[in-house]
């Protein structure tokens, strides 16, 4: 058999689609990137940084794009990043339409990404329509620059290579115009290539009477900083550099030149330029003021030198703290399949482990005890560790928020500002990617129910601006998502009449205000009057309420009528291994996740009987209630004399569950239940012991939902369902 790699695996096409795989994840990054940005610069539009954000964002889809030959997004980039570095360079302002249309640029970008990764097509349409627009904003453009698009593999290797940076001075001879160059274009070129800063020098600039209209008297010093390699700055110059002075040099790079410091002198980098010589430099240090000034009023250097040579300076440090900030920062890509794998990989090793343990328990072998104690203890590091990779900050979904908010709003009339609080909490990456639909849901309807119209908040003496909050917490083995408006609130007496119309509720039926507002969560429920394209169906809440339960989670609605409306989702940190407490009823056994545990105590037949038939326990002079589950899963047999109760906090509420034995705590690898159980109220999962035996683990808020429909039911006098 042949291990090598056969010549089509080496063929242009072939590295192309391998590149394009590689990018994938990328792409979706830096538009989220360009996104964010873009969002934050609408609040400043002068704001720098953001326009620095903006920039990069376009500059690396630009760049990378056109190594993996996306050709069209190149193009189309390429004129966005005309308009913002006339942005950039003060020449335009990021208007509110200039923002509208890059927004609407950056969503064009995402269609032709998704055309090839996902199938389908591209308006072209809209496309042509967008860069007519952008073409009119900056028509010098004109779609010329197409040196962005790599032709060979060595240029894409060279892009593999570490940031360099080069100091460069360029002096063109000065006929260059009439050659049919401009040197200002080549300039341009320059920055496309990375990070750069260019400092004209115009000390050779004659007086006016001597000045030939067609020559070129300025020369420039540029500091570039680019992984591109010396070929991509040599390449700009190719036509015109066996008329003009060209110099290139390295002065900073991974391992080079760093002192005590970290950071060149001033006079060092004028002498090494040339720009001064060593005397001069003695002269200078001697005096008493700054080397700079001193060296500017003797005439020594011009003063345009002495600022290219500071730029030059502040222009290494920044690269070097990126540079350094990327390498405590340095990580590497992992396919989430290899980690679904992995963590499967783990659990099977738990549940292993876990059979390893049962049976030199059950030996009493002292040698083996001891090495059964120590595989315990790798195999709940190697679990933790397995789970940290799957972890990752919420914030990275709430980033996605702010543009439905902003362009929904505007859609309505509607003024709202989304601020978000405690993005870094982390969750598995399976929850988040499962979170995203029922959020966005939540948030939707907070825009159209929730908030009102300017004009009607003002009439209320609310700030015509409304505000979504979206925060999130650790909660010991689980995380709470709250989103939070300071709308009209839930108006109770619209969703009961909605209730009684489809027949969900009695009409002369008395319920609480909780058990009102859940209502909204029932398929097919809406009080909206009119069906938009936002609104009115009675699916949202529907959907969020499934997929929520479906990550074994649970949502609250609280409400306060004119103030506003909070939905609170609370969910597991991960959904593949947790920390469970196992217990006995009959042969049958069951877990409890281990967080919602806090005490058992016993229960006895004579302390049973004694509050006549009511499941309610006295436990440190409380009243619990609890429920018994051998009677709820219908468990054939006699329950012992003794009997245990298990504690657990449902959502600040204490609830009892009997059951015969208490085991102990347990290492548990969740199992999804085959097609015919996944739809069985009060069990979550299922996972495997030691001995073999089939354990069902219990979803606890469920069953006292249950449990509490029931009794409401046959209170009411209804049939229980």
């Amino acid at each position: 058999m042949n291990d090598h790699p056969t010549p089509e695996e080496y063929s242009p096409d072939q590295i192309i689609k391998e590149l394009r795989a590689t990018f994938q994840e990328e792409a979706d990054e830096l538009l989220a990137e360009l996104e964010s940005a873009l969002l934050e610069l609408e609040k400043d539009p002068g704001d720098k940084e953001q326009i620095g954000r903006v920039f990069r964002a376009m500059h690396t889809i630009k760049g990378s794009g056109g190594a993996c030959e996306f050709h069209d997004v190149v193009l189309f980039t390429h004129e966005l990043e005309t308009v913002f570095d006339k942005i950039r360079n003060n020449k335009m302002t990021a208007t509110p339409e200039i923002i509208d249309l890059t927004l609407s640029a950056r969503d064009q970008i995402k269609a032709m990404f998704d055309s090839y990764y996902k199938g389908g097509s591209v308006d072209e349409a809209k496309t042509r329509e967008i860069l007519a627009v952008l073409q009119k904003l900056a028509p010098e453009s004109g779609g010329r620059e197409k040196t962005a698009v790599p032709a060979t593999n060595s240029a894409r290797k060279s892009r593999e290579a570490s940031a360099v940076t080069y100091r460069i001075r360029f002096r063109p001879n000065p006929g260059i115009f009439s050659q049919g160059t401009n040197p200002v274009q080549l300039l341009n070129e320059l920055r496309q290539l990375g990070p750069c800063k260019v400092v004209a020098q115009t000390e050779t600039v004659p007086y006016l009477e001597d000045v030939d209209p067609q020559a070129c008297y300025t020369f420039w010093d540029v500091i570039l900083t680019t992984d591109r390699g010396l070929d991509a700055i040599q390449d700009v110059f190719i036509f015109v550099k066996d008329s003009s002075e060209l110099a290139v040099s390295v002065i900073d790079e991974e391992g080079l030149l760093e002192d005590a410091t970290g950071h060149k002198k001033l006079g060092e980098i004028l002498l090494e330029r040339g720009d001064l010589t060593t005397e001069d430099l003695k002269k200078a240090l001697q005096s008493q003021r700054k080397v700079g000034e001193t060296l500017v009023e003797t005439g020594v250097v011009s003063p345009a030198k002495v600022d290219s040579a500071l730029v030059e300076q502040q222009h290494v440090r920044e690269m070097r703290e990126h540079r350094h900030a990327v390498e405590a920062m340095s990580s590497i890509r992992v396919a989430t399949d290899k980690l679904d794998s992995l963590v499967n990989l783990v659990g099977e090793l738990v549940t292993v482990q876990a059979r390893l343990s049962q049976t030199v328990l059950s030996q009493g072998n002292a040698e083996l005890s001891s090495i059964a104690e120590e595989v315990e203890r790798l195999t709940a590091s190697l679990r933790d560790n397995a789970m940290n990779i799957r972890m990752l900050p919420i914030g990275t979904t709430f980033s996605k928020f702010k543009r439905i908010v902003r362009d929904l709003s505007a859609e309505l009339g509607k003024e709202i500002a989304l601020t978000t609080d405690g993005g870094e909490t982390e969750l598995d990456k399976t929850v988040i990617e499962r979170l995203s639909d029922p959020l966005v849901h939540i948030i939707r309807n907070s825009i159209d129910h929730g908030i009102e119209l300017p004009e009607a908040r003002a009439l209320a003496g609310k700030p015509k601006r409304g505000t979504i909050r979206l925060s999130a917490l650790h909660s010991g083995a689980h995380v709470l998502i709250r989103v939070e408006d300071d709308g009209a609130g839930l108006d109770t007496g619209a969703i009961r009449a909605k209730a009684v119309a489809k027949g969900l509720i009695q009409k002369d039926a008395d319920l609480p205000e909780q058990e009102l507002w859940e209502l909204i969560l029932a398929p097919g429920f809406s009080t909206a009057k009119v069906v938009t394209g936002v609104s009115g169906r009675g699916v949202g809440m529907d959907v969020v309420k499934r997929a929520i339960d479906a990550l074994r989670g649970s949502l609250s609605i609280t409400s306060s009528r004119g103030e506003g409306t909070a939905i609170t989702l609370t969910l597991p940190l991960t959904l593949a291994i947790i920390d469970g407490f196992l217990t006995r009823i009959g042969m049958e056994y069951f877990i409890f996740p281990l967080s919602l545990v806090e005490e058992c105590v016993e229960l006895t037949r004579e302390a049973s009987k004694a509050t006549h038939g009511r499941h309610l326990a006295h436990v440190r002079g409380q009243l619990v209630p609890y429920i018994r589950l051998r009677e709820h899963f219908m468990v054939s047999g006699t329950p012992p004399g003794f009997e245990q109760i298990v504690i657990t906090n449902v959502e600040g509420r204490r609830v009892g569950m009997v059951v015969d034995t208490v085991v102990g705590e347990h290492q548990t690898v969740i199992k999804s239940l085959g097609r015919f159980y996944r739809q069985v109220d009060g069990i979550s999962g299922a996972t495997i012991l030691g001995s073999g035996t089939v354990a069902l683990i219990l979803d606890i808020p469920r069953l006292v939902r249950l449990v509490e429909q029931h009794e409401a039911q046959l209170t009411r006098g209804g049939e229980p369902s």
